[in-house]
């Protein structure tokens, strides 16, 4: 499961990254961006692309990742 980071200290609030996901990964509350629901998100960087702050990060859960490599050949 991706892991939605915003920097708030970064966050102007623009909102761009919530006009953008498709997924409806945010919401801006007291003019910060939030991911609320990282678990719809489809890791299309669409947030990441449009935030002019770089203030957006997305990774992969290291939990998640470790049990996905059990399964590697």
């Amino acid at each position: 499961m991706p892991r939605v980071v915003v920097d708030v200290e970064k966050c102007i609030g623009c909102g761009s990254c919530y006009s953008v996901c498709p997924q409806g990964v945010f919401v801006i509350r007291k003019g910060k961006s939030y991911a609320v629901h990282e678990e719809r998100c489809v890791m299309c960087r669409a947030c990441i692309t449009h935030c002019p702050v770089d203030a957006i990060s997305i990774s992969v859960r290291e939990k998640e990742y470790r049990i996905s490599r059990l399964y590697e050949g």
